[in-house]
């Protein structure tokens, strides 16, 4: 098989969340521990850092890795889903999984692996362990499927454990409560291992206090003194931060809603100096240096890092931005950041998949807005017809596309220069955008 055959072996061959919805969900850590201790346990030979929660992860991940890297780090970086190309879920210091080492593995491991019947994502944190073996890594950063307690990264034993936030998504599997779902996300916290919750909540702190007791782990909440002072979203899509103890600094990633990813990276990054894993911050000379790596860092996380889908700025003008907030917790920042874009008019090309809480994302959308209804080319996304449909009960009005190309294109022809085009909804629905309209 080529790398494509390759993807489409285990898109198709290997039971698919991303794809299937939950026929595509595997519980339990079975698999995970046949394949992990047929390659030797991997992860045990470099150090983790292990993010969970419900939105964040993605930006956390990255910013941390970045860090890292400026600090002279060899970084493994996995995450999930890719928008584009398979090999995004898998970096080495922003540098994608080679295509022939992805080859390699399927064919040379497959024997093993298809009698247990793994699923994609089980199969795809095998081969993304190993590889960091193999390339022997110093660290690596490691992104939560899903939930925690039964996701199968959670066979690691990280430096700290990170928890973003908790909100409302994946309710079918975690739970149909906040607590509930903190209560699954806490199943990452080990035994004596630091925890860091980004943000804490009146239904969820007891929880993670609980399970923090039960293990003995050291917690801290990011936003029980935030480092981040004051966060400003500038014209060019970036943020300006004035912080605590670092001055001010510029953030590539903008959102309004990564001043609490970034409260949460500086909670763990003092968490990692204390073990010992950052540059010393006890004389001026050193401090400089943690600055200089710092706002390094921040400012260059995409390029170093790979990054994309992050209130992404595709065009200056007409401005079009792009971003992959998909559920309740993430629209109600960026309804907020959508509303203060100063511009003529706002085309809002937008979608979503089948299992999301469409209703009240709709609620938090702008009326002001011309709709373009689409879906993913993935059969967990909503027909843009429905889209449309339920759009209009929350008095949002717009047309509906067969794809993202029809939808961006008739956006494009509808817009001035002086319009906003945002694309989002489903983090497919801006996967199929990158591939295919840029």
């Amino acid at each position: 098989m080529n790398y494509q055959e390759t993807c489409e072996y285990l898109y198709h061959q290997m039971p698919m969340f991303e794809k299937q919805g939950a026929s595509g969900y595997k519980e339990g850590l079975s698999n995970t521990c046949a394949l992990d201790e047929h390659f030797g346990h991997p992860h045990q030979q470099y150090a983790t850092i292990h993010v969970g929660g419900t939105n964040g992860k993605g930006s956390v991940s990255h910013t941390l890795a970045a860090f890292l890297q400026k600090c002279g780090y060899r970084v493994g970086l996995y995450t999930s889903p890719h928008l584009v190309d398979f090999r995004e879920r898998i970096r080495i210091n922003g540098e994608m999984i080679p295509e022939d080492y992805v080859v390699n593995f399927v064919e040379k491991e497959r024997a093993f692996f298809e009698p247990l019947s793994p699923s994609f994502f089980e199969v795809t944190t095998a081969l993304a362990f190993k590889y960091f073996a193999d390339k022997k890594i110093d660290i690596a950063v490691i992104e939560v499927g899903l939930g925690g307690r039964l996701d199968c990264t959670n066979i690691i034993t990280p430096l700290v454990s990170v928890i973003t936030n908790i909100s409302f998504d994946h309710t079918q599997f975690l739970g149909d409560t906040l607590a509930k779902i903190a209560t699954e996300k806490a199943g990452i916290i080990k035994k004596g291992i630091p925890v860091v919750i980004g943000e804490s909540q009146v239904e969820t702190r007891p929880v993670f206090e609980s399970k923090a007791k039960e293990t003995d782990s050291k917690i801290i909440f990011a936003d029980d003194l935030p480092e981040v002072l004051e966060a400003n979203p500038l014209e060019t899509g970036t943020m300006h931060y004035v912080t605590r103890n670092w001055g001010e600094l510029d953030g590539e990633l903008g959102g309004i809603y990564q001043e609490k990813n970034l409260n949460t990276v500086f909670a763990v990054l003092k968490e990692l100096s204390g073990l010992g894993y950052l540059s010393a911050c006890t004389t001026p000379k050193s401090k400089k240096l943690f600055r200089d790596e710092l706002a390094d860092a921040l400012a260059h996380v995409s390029g170093l890092t790979g990054l994309t889908g992050r209130w992404q700025v595709i065009c200056p003008a007409p401005l079009t931005i792009c971003d992959t907030g998909h559920n309740v917790g993430g629209w109600k920042y960026l309804s907020q950041q959508i509303a203060q874009v100063e511009c003529d008019n706002r085309h809002i090309i937008f979608g979503m998949v089948d299992d999301k809480d469409i209703q009240h994302v709709l609620e938090l959308l702008p009326k002001d807005a011309h709709y373009y209804f689409t879906q993913a080319d993935t059969k967990r996304a909503l027909n843009g017809t429905i889209v449309k449909t339920f759009a209009a009960q929350h008095g949002l009005y717009g047309e509906s596309y067969p794809s993202v190309v029809e939808a961006y294109r008739a956006a494009k022809e509808a817009a001035t220069l002086k319009d906003f085009i945002f694309i989002g909804g489903s983090s497919y629905l801006v996967g199929d955008f990158l591939k295919k309209c840029i």
